[in-house]
């Protein structure tokens, strides 16, 4: 997906997740353990700040201040952090930027951005009963991230282990497919790309009707074991 593509829905999704705060703040957000609304907005706002950091300041070392307490103000910071982390990605793809994971660039942080806000978004939304549905070629784009990136970062890190068999997703709505693991995939899981990329997200679960399964699920399952995602 291009650069002005992932712009384009970097800012929509942060829009449609600031749509969510003119209600109430209090209500608790599934899959996001003991966080409320208000607490998911602070994490999405403090992280866009972060992100902005990494590639005005070349680093990974900022800590934003707590967000305001005063609802009023808590909204103005919000829609404040996305603005700065919009300004800071409308730039060169290639542009050299911290990271956490290869490539050290710009483009990483548009990707990454777009897609922190996506699965949030839907999060926001699905606390409050209404979520729509997640673009599926921006979905696909998240089941792709997860693979080259948030896998072998977990990976990396002791979270997960090395697959000992390949795993094919396919979506079905896009055409598009991917496979996590070495060698010739042993099982195939079918679903829409929004589905797959909630499901690596731990936002729906591989028995869901949804999913539809070929091969040796097995071990296909074993494959989708452990913390893919952090």
């Amino acid at each position: 997906m291009d650069s002005e593509s992932l712009l384009q829905h970097l800012s929509n999704e942060l829009d449609a997740f600031r749509a969510c705060l003119d209600g109430d703040l209090s209500v608790p957000v599934e899959h996001c353990g003991k966080w409320t609304l208000r607490d998911l907005a602070e994490h999405l706002g403090s992280s866009n700040l972060w992100a902005a950091a990494a590639v005005t300041e070349q680093h990974g070392m900022y800590e934003a201040t707590s967000a305001p307490r005063d609802p009023d103000k808590f909204l103005r910071w919000f829609e404040e952090s996305s603005g700065t982390l919009l300004k800071a990605l409308d730039t060169d793809p290639s542009a050299s930027a911290w990271t956490f994971h290869p490539p050290h660039t710009v483009g990483f942080w548009q990707r990454r951005r777009a897609l922190e806000a996506l699965i949030h978004r839907w999060d926001a939304e699905n606390a409050l009963g209404s979520s729509r549905p997640l673009d599926p070629v921006l979905a696909g784009e998240g089941v792709a991230e997860v693979f080259d990136t948030m896998a072998p970062r977990q990976i990396a890190r002791g979270r997960a282990q090395h697959p000992r068999h390949a795993l094919r997703l396919h979506a079905k709505d896009t055409g598009t497919s991917w496979v996590h693991g070495p060698g010739t995939a042993v099982a195939t899981l079918t679903a829409t790309a929004e589905q797959l990329v909630l499901l690596l997200w731990g936002r729906m679960r591989s028995a869901d009707a949804a999913f539809s399964w070929t091969g040796d699920q097995e071990a296909g399952l074993r494959t989708l074991a452990g913390t893919l995602t952090p």
